[in-house]
């Protein structure tokens, strides 16, 4: 598997793409992110690549695998990443 692109790889890409500053591509990339954090819990689309949704789980049974000993795991809230079909499409090929 190969090694994935860095921060400051993907602001040159863009920034190359743009005809904009690496600096000025970094910053974008940090307002995006902080945007999804501060919007996640409403849905945060990024059109294209997927949206970020809240959910909550429910309290469930579960198995310590050293012991086997069932314990109980509580119900909490997640953040899951949906990935947009066309995204899917793209990157695994139509079926």
């Amino acid at each position: 598997m190969g090694k994935s692109m860095t921060k400051s790889q993907i602001a040159d890409h863009l920034a190359g793409k743009a005809s904009i500053t690496k600096k000025v591509a970094a910053q974008i990339l940090d307002d995006l992110a902080a945007l999804a954090y501060k919007e996640a819990k409403n849905m945060f689309v990024v059109p294209g690549i997927g949206k970020l949704v809240l959910a909550n789980r429910k309290a469930r049974m579960g198995r310590n695998p050293q012991t086997g000993e069932p314990i109980k795991i509580p119900a909490k809230r997640v953040v899951k990443f949906r990935v947009a079909k066309v995204a899917k499409d793209s990157i695994l090929g139509k079926k």
